[in-house]
């Protein structure tokens, strides 16, 4: 399941602030976001006595600064820092493409944007180094040796080694959920002067750049392996073009089974798996962390090629078409074998007049659709082709992709399972049943990504008496009257209730009217492209 948990910032100074609610994201004091941007991790500090006129000097010209703008109408500086602090996403979307954190990265340095509320995310460029054991990447340079120290033995000696700069970082983007990114393994990233003595040779040699990420926290759910996984890869690493390297924290051999036909078509190189190799890599650039944007989609003003979230979608399509081939033409020859002379041809077929296709992506175990066989007997009398996809965890997705890439109509029930609206063609229409309690995440992690990716979303928010919850509860009680006073007594309320024990018994009568609506919309569009 998808874990509705909305996030949190802090938007005051000092812990003990109230928190803040701005468009959907609630914000409060347990995660604590900020700016911090450290290029080389120098430090310095210089004190200054100021003569007693110059302070006055500058005490009077800071209040004039401050006071001169109320008094004559114009914005002073604290209110615009201010506006722009309560900007929208958008603004900060913008705000960011114009100047990007981290954007140039000169050799030998380290450099870590920790500005996002999901993720942070450290660039390095120079002799790069990996040290597994200790869970470090190095990197060696000739910069003034800057920063902290420390000792190490060599030998019989005991000498001074200095650091230029350590980061610490979890390579998860989910960065707000203190308890997922507790079990994310923790990266050190160190400077060091080249000619330090804990500098190792390098076993393997690499000629382009690395991107460290982790596959622990969620992985499993495939909404949380495409949000915060698949698609984050993709936005970090098409910029090589193929020629990067993927070193992989908390590695699974079923992941790379799994989502190795997409992985194909992001490098040329096999995954490192960085636990289990204690051989010394060696990179000329490193990205550590993946940048993420928002739930399932890509913001094409923040990426350096204006790639779109329809790119990722032409990537699954080249990803997984030679399997789909491979299954066509196994199911052609078995067809042929089994043809009896007066068959009908596939030929003829062909010839015959299509029903668009309406495809039902059924759920077993709670929030399952107790009159699917009714539903689908109702879709046929309205005139599409019906097919009941009831995906496995095991189900390879070439095979879920074929089905749903070639379908006109996807209908669920919200769950992550909803995820594979991004294997549906742009234009095509998506149809999300909604049941009791979530209202917003079905909006925010489905709804709104579908029609980004261009699909035609139909919501379709049940009434309590097509919730099982009908007969659980008193009609006056508020798991059917008020849900988000029950989303507010915090996600185990949400999961126990609204996600772990509802199904849903459609009212046929009011759902035909959005069956109808994807119809019509179906045969509008066909008509305007022919």
């Amino acid at each position: 399941m998808v874990h509705h948990q909305r996030y949190y910032y802090q938007h005051q100074m000092k812990k003990g602030g109230d928190g803040l609610l701005v468009k959907n994201f609630i914000l409060d004091e347990e995660s604590q976001i900020g700016i911090i941007t450290t290029i080389n991790g120098n430090y310095f500090k210089r004190a200054i006595r100021p003569k007693l006129l110059s302070f006055l000097f500058l005490s009077l010209l800071s209040c004039s600064l401050i006071w001169t703008p109320q008094l004559f109408g114009f914005p002073s500086t604290f209110s615009l820092l201010y506006s722009l602090g309560a900007e929208d996403e958008h603004m900060g979307s913008d705000m960011a493409s114009k100047l990007p954190l981290c954007s140039s990265v000169s050799n030998g340095t380290i450099c870590c944007d920790r500005s996002g509320i999901r993720t942070d995310v450290c660039y390095m460029k120079g002799d790069i180094r990996t040290h597994s054991p200790s869970s470090s990447v190095f990197l060696y340079t000739r910069n003034d040796p800057r920063g902290s120290s420390h000792l190490l033995e060599d030998g019989d000696e005991i000498v001074e080694e200095f650091e230029y700069q350590r980061e610490k970082i979890r390579p998860y983007t989910r960065k707000w959920e203190n308890s997922v990114m507790n079990t994310i393994d923790e990266l050190s990233l160190v400077s060091k002067h080249e000619n330090s003595i804990s500098q190792r040779k390098c076993d393997v040699v690499h000629d382009v750049p690395a991107v460290f990420f982790s596959t622990g926290g969620y992985t499993g759910n495939v909404y949380h392996e495409f949000n915060d996984g698949i698609i984050p890869l993709y936005i970090t690493s098409q910029q090589f073009n193929k020629k990067v390297v993927f070193v992989i924290l908390e590695y699974h051999n079923w992941w790379i089974t799994k989502y190795g036909d997409i992985l194909s078509h992001l490098t040329d190189y096999p995954a490192i798996n960085y636990s289990a190799d204690n051989r010394t890599h060696c990179f000329p650039e490193a990205i550590v962390g993946l940048n993420i944007h928002d739930e399932l989609t890509i913001d094409q003003s923040l990426m350096k090629r204006n790639k779109s979230i329809r790119d990722f979608r032409d990537i699954l399509d080249r990803a997984y078409w030679p399997r789909i081939k491979g299954l066509i033409q196994d199911e052609e020859r078995e067809k042929q074998l089994s043809q009896s002379p007066t068959s009908t041809s596939l030929l003829e077929l062909d010839y015959q007049p299509k029903k668009p296709k309406l495809v039902i992506l059924s759920r077993s175990g709670s929030r399952a659709i107790l009159n699917e066989d009714s539903l689908v007997k109702l879709a046929e009398k309205i005139g599409f082709g019906v097919e009941v996809l009831r995906p496995e965890k095991t189900t390879e997705l070439a095979k879920i992709y074929r089905v749903l890439n070639s379908s006109d109509v996807m209908i669920g029930v919200h769950g992550a399972a909803m995820t594979h609206f991004l294997f549906v063609k742009p234009g095509r229409v998506f149809i999300q049943v909604v049941p009791l309690g979530t209202d917003w995440a079905a909006q925010t992690y489905y709804g709104d990504p579908s029609m980004k990716l261009g699909l035609k979303y139909i919501g379709y928010k049940i009434l309590p008496r097509e919730s099982s919850l009908y007969d659980d509860y008193d009609r006056s009680d508020p798991v059917l009257t008020d849900p988000d006073s029950v989303n507010a007594k915090g996600w185990e309320f949400t999961k126990r209730i609204y996600l772990d024990k509802q199904n849903v018994k459609l009212d046929l009568k009011r759902f035909k009217k959005r069956l109808v609506h994807a119809y019509d919309y179906l045969a509008l569009r066909r008509n305007q492209v022919s």
